[in-house]
């Protein structure tokens, strides 16, 4: 089947947090507004200048059997606890081919992440140095590829039209679904499975993040050092988890009844040009993702009412993405609800984008936006945003449609749209 103008739905979402091990409990997190970020307990965090992180609530070795375990990094562990939830949620009681649902060849999987198995990596080479050669486990390259959580995913649902791994920083969740609504817009797919993975909650990341001034080492006050928009905030936290959704062809879905939560109406995507690190000051490459977004789709700036902001506490960053809104939307933004849940969930790298779309999706369908905590003085340049702060926010009835921002290192930059009809 080829098309260009198949509408794409989603009937499924799955998740993995430091506010919780599934979709329910990261959803009560957020709008409690409650922090997962706590402090670091592990021996070697002692020495570090940083020892705070968001750590997953809920361990993976309580869900996948522990042989299993042993053959998939961290990341990948993440994405298939995601998964499960996502394609349970979807209505899918089996792999495809197995119950006639979905054509094995008609379905897709793309998960990223923005690092990998550096876990993985790193660990072993401990194991080689310390311990020698034969010690080194034979499962250290399939657990290692950036590859590894993607292909994973597609195993456990027999994808077979394509398995992905789009690799962008902190954008590459965001890229990974919004490659996923193309797969089945282009006719590629009927559903694919897409979101984003990270673990790297490890000394190297963390030491080298640190030294490079990114991270905020409020170490004395975890919950509160995650500060999107406030006049103080002094870097992001660290983050941990997955989160994934199950994408559909509308026609599809419709055909074997399936819940629909939202329809995934498209992506926008650009680069800076500015620098491997600093956003463009100004935000010129986002707003140019966000006019790529309603040129490509049929978005109007007046239905737009939440934006889940990429905005990670860290100071040149949070500003340019409002400069953006403001660029591309001009006195439309006062009626944007713009909110960081990395205040709650800290940044999951190559995962916000997957974590992020869920709370959009969801906030869409409870029809409630969660807020942005620890602005305790809104910072100046904030300007006129309709920043949410501190207690979750209702949205509009009738047809509304959300973003969600996601920006990377090397000047990647994503903006998905979803839309609730009625």
């Amino acid at each position: 089947m080829s098309s260009t103008n198949r509408t794409v739905v989603v009937t499924g979402i799955g998740a993995t947090t430091p506010l919780g091990g599934d979709v329910a409990s990261t959803w009560e997190g957020l709008i409690a507004g409650r922090s997962g970020v706590g402090p670091l307990e592990q021996d070697w965090a002692a020495e570090m200048p940083v020892r705070i992180a968001a750590q997953i609530a809920v361990e993976p070795g309580k869900i996948i059997p522990r042989p299993q375990a042993r053959r998939l990094d961290r990341s990948a562990q993440f994405a298939l606890i995601a998964t499960q939830e996502a394609w349970k949620d979807a209505g899918f009681t089996a792999k495809a081919g197995e119950d006639g649902s979905v054509d094995p060849d008609r379905l897709g999987a793309v998960i990223a992440s923005g690092i990998g198995g550096v876990t993985t990596l790193l660990d072993q080479y401990d194991v080689l140095r310390d311990k020698g050669v034969r010690r080194v486990s034979p499962h250290t390259v399939p657990m290692l590829m950036p590859n590894g959580p993607s292909a994973n995913v597609g195993l456990y649902v027999n994808a077979r039209a394509g398995v992905h791994t789009p690799v962008s920083a902190c954008a590459s969740g965001a890229e990974a679904i919004g490659y996923g609504i193309e797969m089945i817009r282009t006719g590629r797919a009927d559903v694919v499975v897409a979101g984003g993975t990270e673990a790297a909650i490890h000394p190297l990341p963390i030491a080298a993040f640190g030294n490079m001034m990114a991270m905020s080492k409020n170490n004395d006050d975890p919950q509160g050092a995650s500060r999107p928009f406030d006049v103080d905030r002094n870097g992001f936290v660290l983050g941990e988890g997955a989160g994934v959704v199950v994408l559909e062809s509308q026609e599809h879905a419709r055909a074997r009844g399936a819940a629909i939560y939202a329809e995934a109406v498209g992506q926008g995507i650009s680069a800076d040009g500015h620098d491997i690190v600093q956003p463009e000051p100004e935000g010129n490459g986002i707003a140019h993702a966000l006019q790529n977004l309603l040129q490509n789709t049929d978005v109007r700036p007046s239905e737009i009412v939440h934006a889940n902001a990429h905005a990670t506490s860290t100071p040149a960053g949070d500003i340019a993405e409002l400069k953006a809104l403001r660029k591309v939307f001009g006195d439309e933004t006062d009626h944007i609800a713009v909110a960081s849940t990395k205040s709650m969930t800290g940044h999951l790298l190559g995962g916000a984008g997957g974590i992020e779309s869920v709370a959009t999706i969801l906030a869409l369908k409870n029809r409630l936006a969660p807020p942005t905590i620890n602005i305790t003085t809104l910072d100046p340049e904030a300007g006129v945003a309709d920043i949410i702060r501190d207690k979750p926010r209702p949205l509009p009835q009738g047809p509304i449609t959300a973003i969600n921002d996601s920006f990377g290192f090397g000047g990647h930059n994503v903006v998905l749209a979803f839309r609730l009809d009625g």
